[in-house]
């Protein structure tokens, strides 16, 4: 008896928590919308949507979204197994249809499992308005769909400055460079789309995108002609401009004694390893300093290469960068596979309080013809004219950028790399890209892009026909007409 209570005992102390079940993973169901979905004549400001779970929301000042656009969000609040969207009566239009999209906003409260985006829809008037608009968003300086873009409609009786000023009558987000905006009223628009740095959906000029159509758009009740907007930067002047850093100086207290220190610099190239071909022969060898020269020496700065065993003296031009004053450029004929020595004096160059550069060497060796990639580009003959401009581009530079003067371009020692390329007509023959003007209604110039990625490779010759893509808009269902959940 003693053995039989002591082995229960022990039992008793080694219990373990029961297993749990499956990780729930299936969304909240709507169990009833009230008022119900899809009503007329109904000033809808108090809307509840009850589940079947508990429930929590997702940043819904932003995710769910009320069209046409009212003066201020909607309230949002979650109650248990309800959510409850407040709308001011004051707030709604007569004879006007409203749609709240919930995008998402709504998830479980255990375990975040997000309800799929719902369109709730009740009009003020006698019918729902059913007419739409569509359309593509282009970067007008690439020629590529613009997939951060705002659709934003102001009734056509505003004023062509009401972008700045005003937030728009109706809003969609762009997708994939298309939109289709759906339960329109039969009436004319004027249509933008806004790069939105801020939120506040108001075009505020410096650091945005906007795009415009001329004159006004007409929605229709199928899919028609689609809209094409190209967005783009306007020029900011600015008015104050900054005070150049050689006229600091100027300020300083005169009789306190200028300190001296060394100006500091380095040598945009890689001397770890010379067998190693690592300079770039199409470019300039680079002195970075680390603030713009006064006075440059070059009779203190020597280049050569090697030849045999024996030191060559190479002639070499220097220039100042234009914009990066802080900048030298050294531009030589460069030789292919060839270690060359850069050797720059004690002083050769100097700033405005009289402070020298310090003595260095720098080795380094040149690439060879088998490490750059050939590029051979075919254009239709319709394209052979100063009016088109081709460029060819890397992530970082413009490496060429000229008229089209024949349907063959060919282009050598080009890095093995990533490039992007396109056609600018150059409609007023200045020799450049010219950007847009919202008040002035000039539309910026079109780009014709090459879509497909051009991937290049060392020692290899590359082969490109360029053809005008074909990007026409895709068909997607109205919100109105995608499936909603069947409610008990």
């Amino acid at each position: 008896m003693i053995l039989i209570i002591i082995s229960l005992l022990a039992s008793c102390a080694n219990m373990v928590p029961p297993e749990g079940g499956k990780k729930d993973t299936r969304p909240p169901k709507l169990l009833s919308v009230n008022p119900p979905d899809s009503q007329l004549n109904i000033r809808a400001t108090k809307i509840e949507m009850r589940f079947n779970e508990y429930i929590d929301l997702n940043n819904p000042n932003t995710e769910i979204q009320v069209s046409p656009l009212l003066p201020f969000p909607p309230s949002v609040v979650a109650v248990g197994k309800k959510v409850i969207i407040k709308i001011p009566d004051s707030a709604l239009f007569n004879n006007t249809t409203y749609r709240i999209y919930t995008r998402e906003a709504i998830k479980d409260l255990h375990e975040g499992n997000a309800f799929k985006p719902y369109t709730y829809t009740f009009s003020t008037g006698s019918y729902f308005d059913t007419m739409q608009i569509s359309g593509m968003v282009y970067d007008a300086a690439t020629g590529i769909q613009d997939t951060g873009a705002f659709i934003l409609l102001y009734d056509a009786a505003k004023s062509d400055s009401i972008v700045v000023k005003e937030k728009p009558r109706y809003v969609y987000r762009v997708q994939k460079g298309q939109f289709t905006i759906s339960g329109l009223p039969n009436r004319k628009f004027k249509i933008y789309a806004l790069h939105d740095a801020n939120g506040n959906l108001v075009y505020d000029g410096k650091g945005e995108r906007i795009a415009f159509v001329d004159g006004l758009v007409s929605p229709t009740d199928t899919f028609g002609e689609p809209i094409v907007l190209k967005s783009f930067k306007e020029i900011i002047i600015d008015t104050l401009p900054a005070i150049p850093k050689a006229k600091l100086a100027s300020f300083r207290d005169k009789n306190k004694p200028a300190e001296r220190v060394l100006l500091g610099y380095k040598v945009d190239v890689d001397t770890n390893a010379v067998r190693k071909r690592v300079f770039d022969i199409n470019k300039p060898l680079n002195v970075i300093l680390d603030r713009a020269a006064d006075t440059i020496n070059k009779e203190k700065m020597f280049l050569s290469y090697d030849s045999a065993g024996i030191t060559v003296e190479v002639a070499f031009a220097l220039k100042k960068d234009t914009l990066k004053h802080e900048v030298l450029h050294i531009k030589a004929n460069w030789l292919e596979d060839a270690v060359y020595t850069l050797r720059l004096q004690k002083g050769f160059v100097k700033d405005s309080l009289g402070n020298e550069a310090s003595m260095s060497k720098y080795t380094f060796r040149t690439k060879y013809d088998d490490d750059y990639a050939k590029l051979e580009v075919r254009f239709p003959e319709k394209y052979v004219s100063k009016k088109y401009l081709y460029m060819l581009c890397t992530e970082a530079d413009t490496l060429y950028f000229k008229p089209i003067a024949d349907t063959v371009i060919k282009l050598k020692k080009l890095m093995p790399g990533a490039y992007t390329m396109r056609i600018i007509v150059d409609e007023n023959l200045n020799g450049k890209w010219d950007t847009g003007d919202l008040f002035l209604k000039k539309q910026p110039e079109e780009v014709i892009p090459y879509t497909e990625g051009v991937q290049l490779k060392a020692s290899w010759e590359h082969l490109i026909d360029f053809e005008k893509p074909k990007l026409l808009p895709k068909k997607e269902a109205s919100p109105e007409k995608r499936d909603k959940p069947k409610l008990k």
